[in-house]
């Protein structure tokens, strides 16, 4: 009797320990979840927040200078993180830096699609208000959806074509409620959905046929070309002399937030790799979804941005249409990838 007393409590105890065990890793991977979310929106609104500032309230208006100074910065980022890399637990996937002339001429379409990408961005930035950003650069599913039946010949389900069309309605609805409406910044923010569009489409492309899939990779060489090949438009836009007679230049508090920027700008590369890895990129598009909820009210807290009923119909159109789009592609995705082999 005392033998069987002394076997099931020692049962008793290996369960109370695997379940503790479970319990512990549980509360690991909710912590892991809960800081990768929280480090894609607070490097996702940082940047948005920090280019706005200094586009508008700090009235250093160089969209393209402060774009090439962004990539300086992602370059020594991408320099300093591949070298500690592999000695930092969680970040040995960032590669060394080099640089190989014969893949940087196959990676040279990418990076004038992503010149485009970035610069516009931040010329839509410069004209629009904060609340009406998403609005500006929503188109760029619609055209997505064009460019990968015109260029890869790739369909898109009915159910994908219908909440474009919600997006659509929605950058139609926010754009003629708009109060601060400005043909500048619509242009530039259309633009930039074109070129938004593309670059997913050439990324695809260039991975799968010059970098053996390690997007790390891309991302140093489209920030070095992209350096090289942007120095030049700075002078040719006639940035260059506002620039060196503007004195704000020559203040260190300056320099100061341009390097933020740059930083934020590169983190959110990490962090949305980081978030779609711990997660799934499922979650990844609610998380996407959230932030650009977050991102318009504290817009309207900050900013003090007006916004009419009909303009907040159109924002809340182009974001929920963004998510079911990004719902139905995951859906998609998931119906055609393999089963997993039973082990």
């Amino acid at each position: 009797q005392v033998s069987t007393q002394s076997t099931g409590h020692v049962c008793n105890t290996k369960l109370i320990e695997r379940k503790n065990l479970t319990q512990r890793r549980m509360s690991k991977k909710t912590a892991q979840i809960f800081g990768v979310v929280f480090f894609y929106f607070l490097t996702s609104l940082s940047l948005v927040f920090l280019n706005k500032f200094l586009l508008s309230n700090y009235d250093f208006e160089y969209p393209l200078f402060i774009t090439w100074y962004q990539l300086v910065v992602a370059i020594v980022c991408c320099a300093v993180l591949g070298f500690i890399g592999p000695k930092v637990p969680g970040l040995e996937f960032l590669p060394p830096m080099e640089f190989d002339l014969e893949i940087a001429k196959k990676t040279t379409p990418l990076t004038l699609v992503f010149i485009g990408m970035i610069a516009f961005n931040n010329l839509c930035l410069q004209y629009v208000e904060v609340s009406f950003y998403q609005v500006a650069r929503s188109l760029t599913i619609c055209f997505s959806i064009a460019f990968t039946y015109l260029i890869l010949g790739v369909g898109t389900s009915t159910l994908a074509i219908a909440s474009s069309g919600v997006v659509m309605m929605g950058f139609v609805v926010g754009s003629l409620t708009e109060v601060n409406f400005t043909y500048q910044g619509i242009i530039f923010g259309v633009t930039s959905s074109v070129f938004v569009s593309l670059n997913g489409i050439f990324v695809k492309k260039t991975l799968n046929t010059v970098l053996g899939d390690n997007q790390w990779r891309l991302t140093i060489y489209n920030n070095i070309l992209s350096a090289i090949f942007m120095l030049p438009l700075i002078f040719l836009s006639k940035e260059y002399s506002s620039l060196i007679e503007n004195p704000k230049l020559f203040k260190l508090e300056t320099w100061v937030y341009l390097t933020l920027t740059g930083l934020f700008g590169y983190l959110i590369n990490l962090s949305t790799y980081m978030q779609i890895n711990y997660t799934s990129p499922l979650t990844h598009a609610i998380s996407g979804t959230a932030k650009a909820c977050v991102q318009t009210v504290l817009a309207v807290l900050i900013y003090k941005n007006p916004v009419t009923l009909l303009n907040a119909f159109g924002i809340f159109l182009t974001i929920a249409g963004s998510f079911w789009y990004s719902f139905i592609r995951f859906q998609e995705m998931s119906r055609r990838a393999p089963p997993a082999s039973p082990v």
